[in-house]
C-alpha cells in the first residue's frame, strides 16, 4: 500500500472550531456555540461584600425599627393605663369635674346620663371594649391624625384617655427615611470595601496570569512560585511550574522522537531511492520490471514527502519554498495513472499552470495528493478533473457524492467513509490536510457536485467566507 493509498476515506469537510478553516458545505455547523460569560471573580468577590454589607445593615435596621416602634408603644400604652387609673382615682374624689388633663393627654369621663351624647358625638368610641386603641381620622382643617384611646368603662361611669399620635407618627416615618439612607450609605460602604479587598486579593492571582503568559514567549518556562510567598497562591505556582517540566519534557520526547524516527527513515528510503534509479538505468530489465521498479520510486517520493510534512506538523513551523502546484499536481495524476489498470476512469489537468505557492513542495504534494488519492480511489469510473485557479486548487470527481454522515465527522482523524466499506486505510489522511491548513493559513472546502460526486477545494490562503458557509 502506498502513502497516497493511506489517504483516509473521507469525502467531505466540516469546521471542527472557528480557526481551522474546514467546511463542508451543505453539512449543519459543528461549531460550538459560544458559552454563557461567567462572573469574574473579582466581581464575584466584590458582590459578596456588597451583599453581605446590605444584608447585614438592613436586618440591623429592620431590628432597630422595630425594637423602637415596640419600645415606644410599651411605654406609651403604660403611660395611658396608668393615667387612666389616676383619672378614674381623680373622679372619685372630686365627681364635679369630670374633665382633666394628664401628661399632655386629654381625659374624658361620662357618666350614666350622659352615654347616649357618646353614642351620638364620638360613635367611634362607643362600641369600644376596655383597653387601649389605635384610631385616626381627620382634623376640622381635613388633615390627618392619629391617637391611641384607653378606654375604661363601669356601669356608671365611663373613662376615656387620647393620647395624640400624631407627632410620633412622623417622628416614626423621619426615622425610618434615616434608617434607608444609613442602609444605602453602609452598602455604598460595603462595595468600596470589597472593591479593595478584591484588588488586594486578586493581585497575586493576576500577577500569576500575567507571569504564565509572558513565559509562554519562550522555549523554557520561567520558575513562578519563587515570586509568591507560600500561601495558596504560592502553591498553585509551585503545582503550575511542576505541569510546566513535565510537559516540556514531553514535548522535548516527542521532539527526539519525531527527528529520530525522520533521520533513521530517510537512510533506508534513501537506499530504496538509489537502488531503484541503479536498476532503472541498467539496459537488460523487462518493460514489467521497469514499471514496478518506477512505482517503488514513486512510493519511495510519497514516504519521503509525508515524512517532511509530518516533521513541519510536528515543529509546529511553516517551512519556506517555491512550489508549482501545476508541476506537483501533475505528477501525482501520473501517479495514479499507473495503478489505474482496467479501472474506466480519466484524469485530467486544467487550467492556469503558473501558480506557485510559498511552501515546501512536500506539504503541497501531500495535502494535494490525499485529495486526489480520495477522489481516485472512490470513483469506480468516469472522471477525476483538477483545476487551477487563481489561488485554488479544485478536485471535482464523479464518485457516489457526500452523505450527510460523512460531512459531520469528515476531518475527524480515524474516520473512515461510509463509502470505504473493506477498501485499505487508517482514516488520517484528511485529519493531516487538515493540520496542515491549520498551520500555512490554508483553506479546504468540500461540496457535492452539481449532479454526482465531490468538489472538494484546496484554498493556498485563508478564505473568510469559508467560516460562513
Amino acid at each position: 500500500m502506498t502513502a497516497a493509498e493511506d489517504v483516509g476515506t473521507d469525502t467531505a469537510a466540516r469546521t471542527a472550531d472557528g480557526t481551522d478553516g474546514l467546511v463542508a458545505e451543505g453539512a449543519p455547523s459543528a461549531r460550538r456555540k459560544p458559552t454563557r460569560y461567567r462572573r469574574r471573580l473579582r466581581s464575584r468577590i466584590v458582590l459578596s461584600f456588597l451583599l453581605l454589607g446590605f444584608g447585614l445593615t438592613a436586618l440591623f435596621a429592620f431590628a432597630t425599627q422595630y425594637a423602637r416602634n415596640r419600645v415606644e408603644n410599651d411605654l406609651v400604652e403604660d403611660v395611658m393605663n396608668r393615667n387612666i387609673q389616676e383619672a378614674a382615682r381623680q373622679y372619685e374624689l372630686d365627681p364635679e369635674n369630670p374633665a382633666f388633663a394628664v401628661d399632655q393627654m386629654r381625659g374624658f369621663v361620662y357618666t350614666a346620663d350622659r352615654f347616649a351624647s357618646v353614642r351620638e358625638n364620638r360613635p367611634e368610641w362607643y362600641e369600644l371594649p376596655d383597653g387601649i386603641h389605635g384610631l385616626s381620622g381627620t382634623d376640622e382643617n381635613g388633615d390627618p391624625f392619629a391617637y391611641k384611646l384607653a378606654v375604661r368603662k363601669t356601669p356608671g361611669v365611663w373613662f376615656f384617655l387620647a393620647y395624640d399620635m400624631t407627632q410620633a407618627i412622623r417622628g416614626e416615618e423621619q426615622f425610618q427615611r434615616a434608617i434607608i439612607g444609613s442602609v444605602l450609605v453602609f452598602s455604598l460602604f460595603s462595595l468600596l470595601i470589597g472593591w479593595w479587598a478584591a484588588s488586594r486579593v486578586m493581585s497575586p492571582v493576576s500577577e500569576l496570569a500575567n507571569r504564565l503568559r509572558a513565559s509562554g514567549d519562550s522555549s523554557e518556562p520561567e520558575a513562578l512560585a519563587e515570586h509568591f510567598a507560600d500561601d495558596e497562591v504560592g502553591q498553585l505556582a509551585s503545582a503550575l511550574d511542576d505541569y510546566s517540566a513535565r510537559l516540556t519534557e514531553v514535548v522535548q520526547r516527542d521532539r527526539e522522537f519525531n527527528a529520530d524516527v525522520s533521520h533513521e527513515l530517510r537512510t533506508p528510503l534513501a537506499v530504496i531511492r538509489g537502488a531503484a534509479e541503479l536498476l532503472l538505468s541498467h539496459p537488460g530489465i523487462d518493460d514489467k520490471a521497469r514499471a514496478r521498479l518506477a512505482r517503488i520510486q514513486r512510493a519511495e517520493q510519497q514516504c519521503t514527502d509525508l515524512i517532511s510534512a509530518l516533521l513541519l506538523l510536528s515543529r509546529n513551523e511553516r517551512g519556506h519554498g517555491a512550489t508549482d502546484v501545476a508541476r506537483v499536481a501533475e505528477q501525482l495524476l501520473d501517479a495514479h495513472r499507473t495503478q489505474l489498470g482496467s479501472k474506466p476512469l480519466e484524469l485530467r489537468l486544467e487550467g492556469d499552470r503558473r501558480m506557485v505557492v510559498d511552501a515546501p513542495e512536500a506539504a503541497v504534494t501531500v495535502a494535494l495528493g490525499n485529495l486526489i488519492g480520495n477522489a481516485v480511489k472512490y470513483t469506480t469510473e468516469g472522471e477525476v478533473v483538477v483545476r487551477l485557479h487563481d489561488a485554488a486548487v479544485e478536485v471535482v470527481d464523479s464518485g457516489p457524492g457526500l452523505s450527510a454522515e460523512d460531512a459531520a465527522k469528515l476531518f475527524e482523524r480515524g474516520y473512515r467513509g461510509t463509502h470505504a466499506e473493506h477498501s485499505q486505510g487508517g482514516g488520517i489522511g484528511l485529519s493531516i490536510v487538515r493540520r496542515l491548513c491549520d498551520l500555512y493559513g490554508w483553506d479546504v472546502r468540500v461540496r457535492p457536485g452539481a449532479v454526482r460526486g465531490v468538489v472538494a477545494t484546496l484554498r493556498f490562503g485563508r478564505d473568510e467566507s469559508a467560516g460562513a458557509a
